[in-house]
Parts: structure tokens; sequence; C-alpha cells
């Protein structure tokens, strides 16, 4: 059905006098379930699971590794909400995955036993809930080695804003209290053997500190103040010194050996061009070694420290050329790895690799319906910001047609303390075939460029950060890419905020905007935050603004764009998920409210089992839907107008009409 709506799609086209833009891609292939992701092979090497569509919705397959594809078998049966992520236990027996109820991030752990016979009445095997802890959040924190069957998990359900340390018995769900956490512990990190070592605690004051567990009391080894960043990452060999990740005096964070005993600390490496963050260290199962350090820089930098993993990824590379490569899940002799090859314009292709034997099988393609030659490249550009500030970004042109007065989406990453990345990237790719340049900037404040840029966002959402976000408008204009008057901007969570700011604080700049679950006021946001993110309260209110004292609430009523919706001119589309724990459905409605009552043309699309971000196909697909339509009708981009009868009955259900829209009482924080 999907390749029949393409052809469709493409004979439309030929007769549409845009010959020159590939042809119009199927939504559904961005935005539609994915028909196979996520592989993973037991421990023993004996199965080989993934993620598939069962009964309509995303559930885990396995097959033996030697079988066919076509031998799987369906273990979970979740009707409603696809599964967000999943696991083998360390002996291969259980496959383990998490689930929240329709968005509201209080994940509980559930167990599986592919062996098991179907369940009364179902094709597949039961499903056991093991943390089973209604309106909490299980936090996974160690599958122990030596005990196959255990596992430790945090819980909130004695108190929601700290998570106790409990052991769970896979096979039964028996749970044991380990730790009450009356020590405002945010993590906990056990050794090879299973034993709990060291603990992560938030002061009052945000700063954060690494404990030893000693029998009786903890006793602080180590610490970093709120502007700067340390956790640890893995012990070494012999249990003896733990590896950090620490920009503590320094602008880049680098990894350390941490001696839990004395609280000594030993340099390892930082990045060698001087450049960027360590973002990341592979490590050996077997031999407990780091194998090997990642920088994120354009694209990822990767230095080996195993000479056999190195060899490895010499010989992968002259297989896959210019793809990324992921080591993903692995046997327990890690001869077995499951490889996940990538890049900007090939969504994956997941490979089983023999490390003894050297082969190297392609056991699927994601997304594979949609066409390749039709995607464009993500370049690497850089321009400077308003007082100079070298600003890192993505842009991706429309393919087949010349970068010049081009329509324009502007696409802000969420966080605002997380970055994007070199890949594949669905949103980009999807606007760049309806004909629009998209701009992604790395904006100050952004993770992975160094402590100096990152804190030199600290009380500047909607200010320098945003500047940065203009100044890359104004240089594609500048360089003849854009159309100053075809310029929209969107973008999810922080990117929906910047998307407010854009057009609340620079609206001679922007055509249009589209908001999903994007905070309006930043005073109510801050009041309504889960109580499981008390341990990073403190640092929101560094970087943000302190709602309790007079100068951060007014610095935060400044941010807001609620406080200037009066001079919102460009039509508005605001997108929420209405359990959305993060970002109140409040933030949505007064945003709405204003810009209706100012007269601005706005729509309003609310899922009611949905939360920070859409999870079920077809609540995206609705969405995307009404965006493109949206935007194709204020910047000019092409626009496909069918959809599937369930699709349009979606968006029917959650578009809400703005004059509906009441706001009940006056929350905490409300100025």
């Amino acid at each position: 059905m999907r390749t029949l709506r393409y052809a469709l799609l493409m004979l439309a086209l030929c007769g549409s006098g845009r010959a020159a833009l590939p042809p119009l891609i199927d939504r559904d292939a961005f935005f539609g379930e994915v028909q196979i992701a996520d592989a993973q092979i037991s421990p023993d090497g004996r199965y080989l699971s993934f993620v598939k569509p069962y009964q309509g919705v995303r559930n885990i397959w396995v097959k033996k590794t030697t079988e066919p594809f076509s031998a799987a078998k369906p273990v979970s049966a979740e009707t409603h909400r696809p599964i967000p992520g999943y696991f083998w236990s360390r002996d291969g027996r259980y496959l383990l995955y998490v689930q929240d109820h329709d968005g509201d991030e209080n994940f509980n752990v559930y167990a599986i036993d592919p062996a098991d016979p179907p369940a009364s009445g179902r094709e597949v095997p039961p499903t056991r809930n093991i943390t089973d802890a209604k309106g909490a959040r299980a936090e996974i924190y160690e599958l122990p080695r030596n005990e196959p069957d255990i596992m430790f998990v945090g819980l909130n359900d004695r108190d929601k804003a700290w998570h106790d340390l409990y052991r769970v018995r896979i096979s039964t769900g028996e749970r044991t209290l380990i730790r009450k956490n009356t020590e405002r512990i945010a993590g906990w990190t056990f050794d090879h053997q299973g034993r709990l070592r060291l603990a992560l605690r938030t002061t009052d004051a945000g700063d954060s500190e690494i404990l030893r567990v000693d029998q009786d009391a903890f006793a602080r080894i180590y610490g970093c103040d709120i502007t700067e960043e340390c956790w640890p990452v893995g012990f070494d060999p012999d249990n003896r010194f733990v590896y950090l990740h620490t920009n503590k005096g320094v602008n880049l964070a680098a990894l350390v050996l941490l001696d839990p005993a004395s609280g000594a600390v030993s340099p390892v490496e930082s990045d060698p061009l001087q450049r960027d963050d360590l973002s990341g260290v592979l490590f050996s199962e077997v031999t407990d070694r780091p194998i090997a350090t990642l920088y994120q820089d354009d694209r990822v930098r990767i230095y080996w420290k195993d000479a056999k993993f190195a060899a490895d990824y010499r010989w992968l590379k002259a297989r896959c050329g210019d793809a990324e490569l992921t080591f993903g899940a692995h046997t327990r002799d890690e001869n077995l790895f499951v490889v996940f090859a990538y890049g900007d314009v090939e969504p994956g292709k997941t490979y089983l690799f023999d490390r003894t034997r050297r082969t190297l099988q392609l056991q699927f393609q994601e997304r594979e319906e949609i066409p390749r030659a039709a995607l464009t490249p993500m370049q690497s550009i850089r321009y400077k910001s308003v007082d100079g500030t070298e600003i890192q970004a993505y842009l991706a042109l429309p393919k087949g047609v010349p970068p010049k007065e081009l329509p324009l989406i502007v696409w802000p990453h969420g966080g605002p303390w997380a970055r994007d990345t070199w890949g594949f990237r669905r949103e980009p790719q999807f606007f760049a075939n309806r004909g629009y340049a998209v701009l992604q900037p790395n904006f100050r404040a952004s993770t992975g460029f160094g402590k100096a840029f990152l804190n030199a966002g600290n009380g500047q959402w909607g200010r320098r950060m945003q500047e940065d976000v203009t100044a890359g408008v104004h240089y594609l204009i500048a360089q003849g890419t854009v159309d100053p008057k075809r310029v929209g901007i969107a973008g999810i969570s922080y990117g929906g905020y910047a998307t407010l700011a854009g057009v609340a604080f620079t609206p001679d700049v922007y055509a249009a905007a589209v908001s999903i679950v994007g905070p309006s006021n930043l005073n109510t946001l801050l009041a309504a935050i889960p109580p499981y993110w008390e341990s990073f309260r403190r640092i929101m209110y560094l970087r943000m603004g302190d709602p309790g004292t007079p100068e951060g609430r007014k610095l935060l009523s400044e941010e807001s764009p609620l406080n200037s919706a009066s001079r919102i001119r460009a039509p508005l589309m605001v997108v929420q998920g209405a359990n959305d724990p993060r970002v109140n459905k409040r933030e949505s409605d007064q945003i709405v409210i204003a810009a209706r009552d100012h007269g601005v043309p706005v729509e309003y699309l609310v899922a009611p089992d949905e939360g920070h971000g859409f999870a079920r196909p077809v609540n995206n697909l609705a969405m995307v839907s009404e965006m493109e339509k949206f935007l194709a009708a204020h910047l000019g981009g092409r626009y496909q107008q069918s959809m599937p009868p369930e699709v349009a009955a979606r968006v029917r259900e959650i578009t809400v009409d703005p004059k509906s829209v009441v706001l009940a009482g006056n929350p905490p924080g409300q100025l």
C-alpha cells in the first residue's frame, strides 16, 4: 500500500510543474510506524530480537539467530502505545521493556520470558510488571553480571521527588528496599561485582557530590559546583578506581580516574583537538577496559584504545563507506555484535557482525520505503551571532533546485541543554522534500561545545540564545539562500519555546510558526515541573532565572513569550499532549488564548493520549499533516493532500477550536 501511494504521488508530481524537486515522499514513510528496527542479540547469541508492528502497535519480536525473519514471532502485545525501549536480561532468559501511561512518563519495567507458552486467549507469552508502582516512575540503575536474575531500580513511590533504591528479582518481581533516599541522592554506581560503591548527590545549592558508600555512612570524595558537571562512568578492571566524566576546573569535559579510597584524581584524556567535550566512552564487558572515547564534533570522532576493535572498525568502514557505525548489543563473549550503520541520507542498516569469522550480514534496512536518492545531505555550517560568538549549525537544502531565495524552516533543538548532531533526521528531511531549506542551530547553552559555551546561555532564554537563532536566519538571507519573506520557525519542547520567542520577540523575522509542547510562561513552567526533577531544580534556576527572588521572577517574566503575545503577527500553530508532565498543557492553552485575543490566526491540536511529544504514529501523522498544510499555506512549500481515513479522523478528533479554550484558576507562579 505504501509503494502504491508513493507511485501515485510521483505521477501526480510529474504534472505539477515542479519537476526539479524530487518526487513527494509520502509522510507515512517518515512518521508512520517503523516496520522494523532496534535489533538486539541475546547474550548467549541464540536469539535476535527487534521491534515491528503487532496488531498495529510496535512490539517486540524474536527469532533464532539462524532463522529467517519470516520465522520470527511476537512476544509482547502492547495494544495502544508503542514500546519505547527494551533489552535482554544478563542471562538472556528475559526480555525487559519500559512503558508509561499515555505519555505521563511514569515508566514501569515489564518482563517477558520468550520461552513461556502463550497466555490464555493470546498469541504471546504473559507479560509481568516487575516494578508495579502505580503513579511512580522507575529508574534502572544496574543489572549485575554475577546475578542475572537481579535488577537494581529506583522508585519514587514513597517520595515523589527522590527515588529509593530497590533490588528486584526479575523472575518473581520480589522487591527489597536497599536504601531509603533521604539524602538527595540522584544516582547510584555499582562495580563489576554488583556491589554498591558510589552515590551522586545534589546539594541544596545545586552542586554535585560523588559519595563513597560505606557500610553505615557516606563519604564525600569528589565534587563540582553548579556551573560544572561530574559523574561516574564505570569502574576499572580491578574495581579499585572509577572513571569520571568531569569539567571541574576546565572548559572541556574530560575523562579522569578517581580513587574512591583517597579521593585522588589522575587525568586520562581530554579532546586531542581541544575542541569538544568528551561525549562518551565505550567499555568492553570482557576486559572492563575502555575500548574507545568519543567526541561529538560536526561528525563524531572516535579514538580507539583497543587494537582489535580498532581493526574491526577499519574493516567495517571499508565495507560501509561514509556511514557512521554504532556497536550495539553483543554476545557475552563480545564475538557477535549488532552493528548499526547510518548517515544523513541513510536512516539505517542493521548488520550482524562476527568478529572471529569477519563476516557481516545485513539483517534489515530501517524505513526502506523512503527513497534514499530523494534525500538531501546535512551540511555543517558556521556563522557569527550578534556579539561575534561562533555558532555551529546544520543546514539541509531541498534537492534538485538552486539554493537561492528558498523558503526556510528554522528547527531549534529541544533541551535546551542538548545539541543537534549529524545523521538522518526525519523532520529536516521531510521539510526539505517539501521544498524548504532547514536550519538546525546549536545556539549557546547547547552541550558538547565546552563549559563556557553552555554557561553563556545562563539567564539568556529569549535573549542571546534567541539571537543566535535569529543570526542564522540573517546569515542565510545575506547569502541569498533564503527568501526573507518566507521564513518559518518550528520546534519541540525548548524548540517550541524558541518558536514562540521568535514570533514574540522578533515579529518581523517569521511568517509562520509551529510550537510543539513549548512553554510560554517560564514562571508557570517552573512551578509545574515534575517533583522528580528536584535534583536539578537549582540548575534550572541558574540557567533560566530563580522564581524565588524578585530579580529572578522579573527575568523569567521578561523571557516569557506569553507576556509579549501582543507583538505576535505571524500565524501560529500550537501542538500539545494532554498528559505532558514536563510542559503542562496550560503552557499551550494560555498562548493560544493570548494569540486569539490579540487577533493572531492560531490553530490548536491537543492529543488526549500523549505527553511531551507524540509517540503514537496516528497522532504523529495527524500532527504532521496539519503542520505541513499550515506551512504550505504561509510559506509556499509542497503539501500532500492525501491521507488514510484513520489519520483524517484523528485530525478531527485532536483539533481544538481556539474560541473554546479557557483557563481554570491561577496556577502557582502566575504573575
